[in-house]
């Protein structure tokens, strides 16, 4: 009852989404009979007329269209009729033609795959995959025509990481929000890179719920908090995440671009992979690799897609990285191998993973690529998508009453929307709570910021993730960070512009009191250079938000231990003293960071600077700051002098 009425209310709060026709709802249909058992897979690709998941006498089949195992790929024939090799574990799914869409759940999640598991899944911890059996006699798969033509877009979502049926309140009260009230006549398809649960994959249920009231079909890939953590092998560690969602790899056509879904979590990784976190005496872990049944795969269902047509492909943990650049386990080990299947096409990568958003043109390159991912400079454009739940679900309430979660490079909690012509596409990052023109913030990188980061920083390396140390700095320590002296400016003081989707193609003039337009500096150029870190690198707003969290320090008479604080990850409690995010969430680097040196001679009084940032498709968004320049600064409290 919980679960329908959570999704009742939303539409109801909302009429955009319910407007939405809810779609195609029904299953593939899985045939029992006497030929139960056969060694090879066998069905039907058709058009389902009446829309009641059978082939029915007269429906016609569909021809042409990809039918795959999971390794082998055929095409059906002029009635639609395929046959394929059949395994005792493997997906027998269907790409989904452009002009077509195949069928989804109530939950809208696209069934496009008959999952198989002959003795099921071992005994594991959320269930699993059931045993199927016998092969069925027949697998057919029920389409329908879609009127979407090649001008749609399609909304992507980092890591929603819920470990709790609270953080489930927040995907709730930001992406369900969201979906209940945007205008989606558009969009047509929900994309999640990975990390859909926070390991507790009993919350998949009430996580789908919410999601469907956007009316719009989901696919996901799984990440490493989606993986049923008690599997032994590989082959298992996808499958209650098989249950919900279906394959773990696959594809699907809108318009003119081939969608790819990828796993490239391997779980467990140890005794496999050459790392010694993958020693086989170091604790069950995962690692960053596409297997080669997958490449196999992949190979066989490229053959078939024209190679000027446009491939957005998904996975979780990103290809390339500059979050941890130097860190084979958050990249793609085997990135060549995929990159030599995918040739000469255009590609656009999609990934989760770090918390951060991450736009890596094709030809950039960062210190740490070559020797985690066997290629230097990236060979196709990179989005890394951010994440639903921020840094964790971690910080102080916003407006909204959700934790604001600032991440790891400084962007605010939000997804993308990719807008499609043909085989074209532009790029947009948005948030829960500002409008699509705000595309960045900026603030003062002062001698004042540095010398307060460095404590803070200090603080952290020294005592790890607790919160039993009174800290040596709060944000409030700061003073006020639109005040500078005329010390601060001797001293080297410079505007900090962080972009949220900034990429090296992004181009910042800021001109003060209405003057010339002086062009900023990206702090990181990605020609293969080392990360540079510290307060000289650092974004000063972001940092200022992460500095003090409070929450940590909540407790009452009623709730005592029970409700003090809060919890996330595996049941980790963080209660004590309100100090800030873990230090490898403080944005003290960030390569969507652009600096310009303010002048030194900047006259006491108020002043203002107008921020021009150009994307890389040529959009141009604008913001101006009001700032004062003191002598010195005054006192910031109460004057109580005047009352004594």
């Amino acid at each position: 009852m919980t679960r329908f009425l959570t999704t009742t209310l939303l539409c109801v709060a909302a009429g955009a989404a319910l407007a939405k026709d809810p779609g195609y709802i029904g299953a593939v249909e899985v045939v029992r009979g006497s030929g139960d058992g056969a060694d090879m897979a066998r069905g039907t690709v058709f058009v389902d007329a009446n829309r009641n998941s059978k082939r029915d006498a007269g429906e016609a089949g569909l021809a042409g269209v990809q039918v795959s195992n999971g390794r082998e790929v055929v095409l059906t024939g002029d009635d639609g009729s395929y046959q394929l090799p059949a395994y005792d574990d493997m997906n027998l799914m269907v790409t989904k033609p452009a002009g077509y869409v195949t069928p989804v759940s109530a939950d809208m999640v696209p069934q496009f795959a008959y999952i198989h598991k002959v003795a099921g899944s071992p005994d594991l911890r959320f269930g699993g995959i059931a045993a199927t059996g016998p092969l069925p006699e027949a697998v057919n798969f029920p389409m329908i025509e879609d009127p979407a033509g090649d001008a749609f877009n399609c909304l992507v979502f980092g890591d929603a990481q819920a470990y709790t049926n609270r953080e489930i309140g927040y995907v709730r009260d930001t992406a369900g929000q969201m979906l209940a009230t945007a205008d989606l006549s558009d969009t047509e398809c929900l994309i999640f890179a990975g990390d859909v649960m926070g390991d507790d994959l009993s919350l998949y249920p009430r996580f789908k719920s919410i999601i469907a009231v956007g009316q719009t079909p989901q696919y996901f890939v799984g990440g490493n908090h989606d993986i049923d953590f008690d599997a032994e092998d590989d082959k298992d560690s996808f499958d209650t995440f098989r249950r919900e969602w279906g394959p773990e790899y696959y594809s699907f056509d809108i318009g003119n671009v081939h969608f790819v879904g990828l796993d490239n979590v391997r779980y467990p990784c140890n005794g496999v992979d050459p790392h010694p976190f993958c020693a086989t005496d170091a604790n069950h872990t995962y690692n960053g690799v596409i297997t080669g049944r997958q490449l196999e795969w992949l190979a066989n269902d490229l053959a078939n897609v024209p190679e000027d047509k446009l491939i957005v492909m998904t996975a979780h943990i990103p290809f390339q990285t500059f979050t941890d650049n130097t860190a084979a386990k958050h990249q793609t080990d085997n990135l060549d191998a995929l990159v030599a299947v995918l040739g000469d096409r255009p590609v656009l990568g999609l990934a989760g993973h770090t918390h951060t958003t991450e736009n890596i043109e094709k030809g950039e390159h960062f210190d740490g690529w070559a020797e985690n991912t066997n290629l230097g400079p990236a060979p196709f454009h990179q989005i890394v998508t951010g994440a639903l739940s921020g840094s964790w679900w971690a910080g102080d309430l916003n407006a909204q009453g959700v934790p604001h979660g600032t991440q790891r490079l400084g962007s605010p909690r939000g997804y993308y929307r990719l807008d499609f012509d043909g085989s074209d596409y532009v790029d947009t990052y948005r948030t829960f709570h500002t409008h699509e023109d705000q595309q960045f913030h900026a603030s003062f990188n002062t001698p004042r910021f540095r010398g307060w980061a460095e404590r803070l920083i200090a603080y952290r390396d020294l005592y790890g993730r607790s919160f039993d140390q009174t800290p040596p700095v709060v944000r409030r320590d700061l003073g006020d960070m639109l005040m500078l002296t005329s010390e601060d400016l001797a001293g080297g003081t410079w505007l900090a512009v962080n972009v949220w989707n900034g990429s090296a193609k992004s181009v910042v003039f800021a001109a003060i009191n209405g003057g010339d337009a002086m062009q900023a500096e990206r702090t990181q150029s990605g020609t293969g250079e080392e990360k540079l870190r510290g307060p000289e690198f650092a974004d000063p707003l972001a940092m200022a938000i992460q500095a003090t969290q409070s929450s940590v320090a909540a407790r009452s008479v009623d709730g005592g231990d029970d409700t003090a604080g809060y919890t996330t990850w595996q049941g980790v409690e963080w209660q004590g003293e309100p100090g800030p995010f873990q230090g490898w969430m403080l944005t003290n680097n960030s390569h969507h960071l652009w600096r310009l040196d303010l002048p030194t001679d900047l006259p006491v009084g108020t002043h203002t600077v107008e921020i021009t940032v150009t994307d890389r498709h040529d959009r141009v968004f604008r913001d101006t700051i009001a700032f004062e320049v003191v002598e010195e600064l005054p006192n910031l409290e109460w004057q109580a002098e005047f009352w004594e």
